[in-house]
């Protein structure tokens, strides 16, 4: 740590700028939805549908953008009174997606996907014999081969110019409703649905930069007002009325996440669009339910796949008999939190290993599985994040060849993207530099929240909180400085009087309608 920059305020600020290089978008300047490929082809046979009263199924799918989505188009045809059925796949009984397996419970002319499909090959030739009409919404990365649908719209396809393809699922099927907008001729508000639209973008760790910014600025905003019965749900269970990306990220997110994961993820579209407050608490408290069953049986697995791992591979891939589907992804992530390398967690049953896989800084993940792609049954995700299926007996070889292709990497690809952005002298921490730092929110993905080391700290007061006494509580200064502090799950006791060095985020706390600045320390050193 000793190389890095000594900051002051105009330093962070010109930093901070710097992470925009086409400066601030506004909702204003968002493009229209027809600059993505295929969007009027998707748009103007959805609008013959509801004119002929054609039959229409939207298929969606088990994570937070899935099932925003899938709420965002039920929600939109509820508005113009069409009726459609939303079906979201189960991940235990259907597997990911559109398929052939799910088809065979759709009767319909229009198959729409939201948040999946590009790579439904054999699901796109069952409509196609059925004489249905396939419109794939998706925004993961094409393979070379696309299915053979009616239309494709997918901000990653060679053929799409859009300018701002880093956009989730939930962002494509809102441009979708855009264009049926238009088409339709509706008097419809299409920021209504931003604070949906937030927890997609937010959870789906889409970069917050360019045109994700102030759509989730704005939607973190209607966050702490909207009449939602979700949201005001959120706002009654959380004990509070401001929010950011954050509260979505660590607190939203995971709940809506452990329906799919645990059981159904339509008990997460019940929430999201429920009725009356009464009837979002109770789906909220089933979801909170599910997420505590989630993380004690994430721990689990968690310390299994840490004594599998092969800290000198340079891709973790790691393999266990019956371990649960819903939470493999998180045990991957957890593993690249360990190890700072890319990470593979997969569950085996009836001889098949099916799991998800997490990067770490510009490891392109998504490209290494293709490297290897002979050694899988099937593939899809992004660069950051995968899902895969193989035979269980071919485990081992493709771990040989995935760590094989990935070790021929240029080491730097594997640093972690979250580092310190300098030294910060205790002086200059203030209310001004808290205004700097709000400036540049919402922090998440490409647009991480500012991390700071601050030396030569003395403690002045030190005290245990929490109702497991597990949080540590200071006061840290300097001969004409103080600054309030805390670190959850801290390590070791601190004695007052000692000398120090904290590195963490600065933040501002409130509480008894008091505002204070407040540092969150991740390290003590």
């Amino acid at each position: 740590m000793s190389n890095l920059p000594r900051l002051t305020k105009a330093k962070i600020a010109a930093l901070l700028a710097a992470r925009f290089d086409d400066g601030f978008k506004t909702l204003k300047e968002l493009p229209s939805p027809f600059e993505l490929h295929d969007m009027e082809r998707a748009a103007e046979r959805i609008v013959k549908a509801i004119e002929r009263k054609e039959r229409i199924v939207v298929i969606g799918d088990y994570d937070v953008d899935g099932v925003v989505s899938s709420a965002l188009m039920e929600e939109f045809f509820e508005i113009i009174g069409y009726p459609v059925e939303v079906i979201i796949p189960n991940r235990f009984r259907d597997g990911y997606g559109i398929s052939p397996k799910i088809l065979e419970r759709v009767d319909a002319d229009v198959v729409m996907t939201v948040d999946n499909g590009i790579t439904a090959i054999d699901a796109a030739e069952v409509c196609r014999r059925r004489g249905i009409d396939l419109i794939i919404t998706d925004h993961h990365t094409p393979s070379e081969t696309l299915p053979d649908a009616y239309a494709i719209v997918n901000p990653k396809k060679e053929e799409c110019s859009f300018a701002y393809p880093e956009i989730c699922g939930a962002q494509v099927a809102w441009f979708l409703i855009g264009a049926l907008k238009q088409r339709l001729g509706l008097d419809l508000r299409m920021g209504r649905f931003l604070d949906l639209l937030a927890l997609a973008i937010v959870a789906d760790v889409m970069p917050l930069t360019s045109i994700n910014r102030p759509l989730v600025k704005k939607g973190i905003e209607m966050l702490s007002i909207s009449q939602r019965p979700a949201f005001e749900a959120v706002r009654a269970y959380l004990g509070k009325s401001r929010f950011g990306a954050e509260d979505i990220g660590y607190g939203i997110a995971p709940r809506i996440n452990s329906a799919g994961r645990m059981e159904d993820a339509s008990i997460a579209l019940r929430f999201l669009r429920a009725k009356t407050l009464s009837d979002a608490s109770r789906e909220w408290m089933e979801l909170d339910n599910l997420n505590q069953m989630r993380r004690r049986i994430e721990t689990e697995t968690t310390e299994a796949a840490f004594a599998m791992a092969n800290p000198s591979d340079s891709v973790i891939v790691v393999a266990g008999e019956g371990w649960h589907d819903g939470v493999v992804g998180i045990v991957a992530s957890r593993l690249v939190d360990r190890f700072k390398k890319p990470a593979i967690v997969l569950s085996i049953e009836n001889g098949v290993a099916k799991g998800s896989g997490r990067s770490i800084g510009e490891v392109d993940l998504f490209s290494l599985l293709d490297d290897c792609s002979g050694y899988l049954d099937g593939f899809g995700g992004h660069k950051m994040a995968a899902g895969l299926r193989l035979d269980a007996e071919r485990v081992d070889a493709f771990r040989a060849a995935l760590c094989k292709t990935a070790s021929a990497l240029d080491p730097e690809l594997f640093f972690p993207k979250e580092h310190l952005m300098g030294e910060l002298p205790i002086t200059e921490v203030d209310w001004e530099l808290m205004e700097i730092l709000s400036r540049f929110e919402p922090y998440g993905e490409a647009n991480i929240k500012p991390r700071f080391l601050i030396k030569d700290i003395s403690i002045i007061d030190a005290r245990v909180i929490g109702a497991e006494k597990n949080h540590l509580k200071l006061i840290l200064g300097s001969s004409d400085r103080k600054l309030q502090a805390i670190q959850f799950g801290y390590e070791k006791m601190v004695e007052i009087g000692q000398k120090v060095a904290v590195t963490g985020s600065l933040q501002i706390n409130e509480f008894n309608n008091k505002r204070s600045v407040q540092m969150l320390i991740d390290k003590i050193h």
